[in-house]
């Protein structure tokens, strides 16, 4: 990815969150914290989800998925902000801006993928709970998985590539925090139609698309749970999807207000607010959302301190 040919400007300079001296340690003191309860957050759910047998279901394996997505995604953007804070100039070079953005793509697409994968998964678990085990096997689950990375991977690798064929002249300061899409192009000094529309139509594919196909598992999966008489059957239902519901509004909604508004209403500055969300906010929710709301998490906690404290005690 060496500018090489493709571009006049050798590296970036990136804006960050905000220009005022005093705000810096403290910005950086609090994204630090972010980053690592979001660090100790995912892997703590991938440990315990591979540590605890009951919970080797399709749902457990798809939620160990998203938390290794969030982990990923996070880290490609945070520690480089993190340096920026304290750096005296926040220089990114043309290389590392254009590998930020393709991994940056890769697993925010990804996670559009993996959520809907997951709306599937509790579609089938409450529509069909009699074909679950047919419907939802390990092997479906992993093509599943393999699908959702695929996606992330064409859509990175054909946003990534377009952006290699423009040009960067002069202008140097990228207005954002990280190497995005919408900030990049506004510095380009070459026509930017095909990338504009190769934005437009992969996050309509990406946001639209997964969103429709979210909202229409769960209007079935709402009518199926009203059918249910009992209120305790209800209450547990709408549990297993509450947490799932609370990801997908603040990821895709971000998202949208980012990507899918026209470009007279859109301000570099505003896009910074909904960018914090996707990228630095829902990877430390998210672990938290699903140990907080879900009560085989906490009892597969709760097992795992039990038997560590019954282990110190022998010892």
């Amino acid at each position: 990815m060496a500018a090489g040919n493709h571009s006049l400007v050798t590296e970036f300079i990136l804006a960050g969150l905000t220009q005022q001296p005093e705000l810096q340690l403290p910005l950086f003191l609090l994204f630090l914290g972010i980053y690592v309860v979001t660090v100790v957050g995912n892997l703590g759910m991938i440990t315990l989800i591979g540590l605890s047998s009951h919970l080797h279901t399709p749902m457990y394996y798809l939620l160990s998925s998203l938390s290794f997505i969030d982990l990923c995604h996070s880290t490609v953007i945070t520690p480089k902000m993190l340096v920026n804070f304290v750096a005296e100039k926040n220089i990114i070079s043309y290389p590392e801006c254009m590998t930020q953005l393709y991994f940056f793509l890769v697993f925010a697409i990804s996670e559009c993928h993996m959520l809907t994968a997951m709306a599937y998964d509790r579609y089938v678990a409450i529509c069909n709970p009699l074909l679950y085990n047919v419907t939802m096997s390990y092997q479906v689950c992993s093509w599943m998985v393999v699908g959702v990375y695929i996606m992330g991977l064409t859509g990175a690798t054909a946003h990534t590539g377009c952006m290699l064929r423009v040009l960067f002249c002069k202008a140097d300061i990228i207005n954002h925090y990280f190497c995005d899409l919408v900030p990049l192009l506004e510095l380009s000094c070459s026509s930017t139609y095909i990338n504009k529309v190769v934005v437009l139509c992969l996050s309509a594919f990406n946001i639209f698309t997964p969103t429709l196909a979210i909202l229409g598992s769960y209007v079935f999966i709402i009518a199926s749970i009203l059918r249910i008489r009992s209120t305790e059957g209800r209450s547990k239902a709408f549990s297993t999807c509450s947490s799932h519901i609370s990801a997908v509004a603040v990821f895709f909604g971000s998202l949208a207000v980012m990507y899918l508004q026209p470009s007279s209403v859109s301000s570099e500055d505003q896009g910074k607010v909904p960018s914090l969300f996707y990228t630095i906010i829902v990877p430390m929710l998210n672990p938290l959302i699903y140990s907080l709301r879900n009560k085989d998490v906490k009892i597969a906690l709760n097992k795992i301190l039990e038997k560590r404290s019954f282990l110190c005690n022998l010892s």
